[in-house]
């Protein structure tokens, strides 16, 4: 058993460490952060360099790179700025993902390209006001119309919604709760279909969140993701893949909130000692670096075995989870060791304390789908 990176990976770390240094400075972050203002020219420069197409084939346009490789580029984007790690991986798992993975040549070759160069991006379009964890309940309806579908219907808190020219969306077309629902890929700009402002939100505020409403908005029969009847598998196995790297958001938040939280013990001093020479102190920082490294070996496992090409969802369920529910009690350690300074805005403790909380909800809730899910692994009802 190796766990040292290979030399691909550590290029890729290397690669997004030195874009985070020179790209998304403390400065830079705030700027975005006190206006709430969408990073469009940071999402150019990711593209640029290949992130935002990150696992997609050379041929296509993208780096042509492991999902290892992705997740290692999330976590150290993430460890700075959130929000901007969010933009990339809605991008890369929910957009690119379910293109890559179902579409025909035509498609790839229409739309990756773009995704991959940053300079389209997308996002996907499931969550319904009554259609959250239950994708059956799924109501916005796609009927035939000739050689078009006409789409009627509304989405709610989708990532990238308000930015994106891609939308992967998820209608139904037929009464089986899982064998009647369809994915198709729309362009943003067709007629019927109109992204709302985005939400505020409590963190990850310049990652725009909003709801779609589509009235009569006509797709050709050419873009239909897959096969009629496909929509429910593609969703599930999109977000069985995107939890590997909401995962990874999460571990990135935890050591960006760790390397802060130490930094700080080892300036801060109290009764003329740096705060970081108490026991008391000295126990937080070995708990949090423990979940830390505990978390990232269920992320990178993860990855691993997609890479692999192996059976992988329970294990992304699992990193998902752990990761998660362990960066937000690193987070909240990491915010009580700044003393009350934590609290305060002008430092970035508080920022992490309010994106990570999210990370628990989002692609699929740990309580109401990840627990269920790794349970019926366990006890054989999934296979």
């Amino acid at each position: 058993m190796d766990f040292e990176l290979s030399e691909q990976h550590k290029m890729v770390r290397d690669l997004m460490r030195d874009f985070v240094k020179k790209e998304v400075t403390p400065e830079v972050v705030r700027k975005f952060e006190e206006k709430e203002e969408f990073p469009k020219e940071l999402v150019r420069k990711l593209g640029e360099r290949g992130f935002m197409g990150i696992f997609v084939p050379e041929e296509y346009g993208g780096f042509g790179i492991d999902i290892l490789s992705y997740a290692i580029a999330e976590e150290e984007l993430a460890r700075v700025w959130a929000s901007l790690g969010l933009i990339m991986s809605a991008n890369n798992s929910l957009s690119i993902y379910p293109i890559l993975k179902f579409g025909d040549e035509r498609q790839k070759r229409k739309y990756l390209f773009s995704l991959a160069k940053g300079r389209f991006l997308g996002c996907l379009a499931l969550t319904e006001p009554e259609a959250g964890s239950d994708l059956t309940s799924i109501r916005t309806f796609a009927d035939k119309d000739g050689p078009y579908w006409r789409i009627s219907g509304g989405k709610t808190l989708i990532t990238n919604a308000s930015e994106a020219q891609i939308c992967v969306l998820v209608a139904r077309t037929g009464k089986d709760p899982h064998k009647g629902l369809t994915a198709f890929i729309i362009e943003t700009n067709s007629p019927g279909f109109q992204a709302g402002k985005p939400e505020k939100k409590m963190g990850l505020l310049c990652s725009p969140t909003c709801g779609i409403v589509l009235d009569d908005c006509l797709v050709s029969q050419e873009n239909i993701l897959g096969n009629i009847g496909d929509g429910f598998t593609i969703a599930l196995e999109t977000l069985f893949a995107g939890r590997i790297n909401i995962g990874a958001q999460a571990l990135g938040i935890a050591q960006g909130a760790f390397d802060l939280a130490l930094a700080y013990t080892k300036e801060r001093k109290q009764f003329g000692r740096p705060i970081s020479g108490f026991q008391n102190v000295q126990f937080k920082l070995a708990d949090m670096a423990i979940g830390i490294e505990t978390a990232r070996n269920l992320v990178y496992k993860a990855a691993w075995l997609k890479d692999k090409g192996v059976p992988f969802a329970k294990e992304a369920s699992m990193a998902k989870t752990y990761a998660s529910e362990m960066a937000v009690e690193v987070v909240k350690s990491a915010l009580r060791l700044h003393g009350g300074y934590g609290y305060l805005k002008s430092l970035d403790i508080e920022r992490y304390y309010r994106d990570v909380i999210v990370t628990t909800i989002y692609e699929g809730d740990n309580d109401s789908v990840q627990r269920p899910n790794i349970a019926k692994y366990e006890l054989g009802i999934y296979k």
